[in-house]
């Protein structure tokens, strides 16, 4: 019910700007039995928290993130829509709030508040120190950032568990079901090396449907877009899955999603990920792991893996799948991380 008021307060606010909504005045969001405070900002607040939106620690197509800082020490993130951005129309912006006021998920990234002055569309969200995976993984700093330290094989493991359990979340709890439709390593936040949070709903569906015929424009990001969707259309929470079995990829081999031209990791790994060979499997691993891995966690991460990349989508797991594989895998404790030799 709160959800449902909420949008339409949202409704009335963007028919009439100054009407209702602004400043200080609150929106509460009830899930689970739990409430979670989302409350507008002005644009001044924002501007000075963000020191006139100087601190970019973020950039996407048509958005950029700020790093904000308010008075009493609490930091958020400001995610603010393009010039560009905000020259079409409002419902994307409006389908992204929407969203984020329906979940609530110890993996999801909370949305703390909005503003709308001025034309602006502006989300404050929940602030993910370690920055994204991406970044740890495939940026210079990133790699040298943590002590100087790789991102652990335990720690890969867990962060994959961690997505697994948003995506598990948001197909078979939320109401209505929700498809992300943007799974990559740029959007998965880390708060720290061994917890992660799933971000950015601004291309997500919502349905109850097992398969929604999307438009012909082709929503995703390359090396991680579903290729059954990308064939026929059809969406569905198994194109999630899809991206999700890349990310794993992407986390056993440290490799980005893209390869040599235009080759997309799922393609240029498939007759070593499918072999079936521990040893095989073995030198796919991240070299900067130095080998410290275990063999029998690798080759259930390459199950998991080939599963969710089956091009019959109808044939992957469920997340929930997922996440029992994956939680059994990291429930008894190793004694030593081992080899296949």
């Amino acid at each position: 019910m709160a959800v449902v008021v909420v949008m339409l307060l949202l409704r009335k606010w963007f028919l009439n700007p100054t009407d209702g909504l602004n400043g200080h005045n609150k929106l509460r969001h009830d899930n689970d039995n739990h409430s979670i405070v989302t409350r507008t900002y002005s644009l001044e607040e924002l501007k000075k928290a963000t020191n006139d939106f100087h601190d970019a620690i973020g950039v996407g197509a048509t958005s950029h993130v700020y790093l904000a800082e308010f008075e009493d020490g609490t930091l958020g993130a400001v995610k603010r829509v393009t010039e560009q951005g905000r020259r079409g129309s409002k419902k994307v912006f409006f389908d992204e709030v929407s969203v984020l006021l329906r979940i609530s998920h110890p993996n999801l990234v909370c949305l703390l508040g909005l503003c709308m002055e001025e034309g602006e569309q502006l989300l404050l969200l929940e602030y993910a120190p370690k920055k994204s995976l991406f970044h740890r993984m495939h940026t210079h700093h990133g790699r040298r950032s943590s002590n100087s330290t790789v991102l652990s094989w335990t720690s890969r493991i867990r962060i994959a568990l961690d997505v697994a359990r948003a995506l598990d979340y948001l197909h078979s709890q939320a109401d209505p079901p929700i498809i992300h439709c943007d799974v990559k390593s740029s959007n998965i936040l880390l708060m720290d090396d061994d917890h992660a949070k799933l971000a950015d709903f601004g291309f997500c569906k919502l349905g109850h449907d097992q398969s929604i015929q999307s438009s012909s424009i082709v929503k995703g990001s390359m090396g991680y877009i579903d290729t059954n969707y990308l064939m026929t259309g059809a969406l569905s929470s198994k194109s999630d899955v899809y991206s999700f079995g890349v990310l794993v990829l992407e986390l056993v081999t440290g490799l980005r999603t893209v390869q040599e031209g235009s080759t997309m990791l799922a393609e240029w790994t498939m007759d070593e990920r499918t072999s079936g060979d521990v040893a095989v499997l073995w030198k796919m691993l991240d070299p900067r792991l130095g080998g410290h891995a275990d063999a029998d966690q690798l080759m259930i991460l390459m199950d998991i893996a080939n599963l969710a990349l089956l091009h019959d989508s109808a044939a992957r797991p469920d997340m929930s799948y997922v996440v029992e594989r994956l939680s059994s895998c990291l429930e008894t404790p190793l004694l030593h991380l081992n080899s296949p030799v």
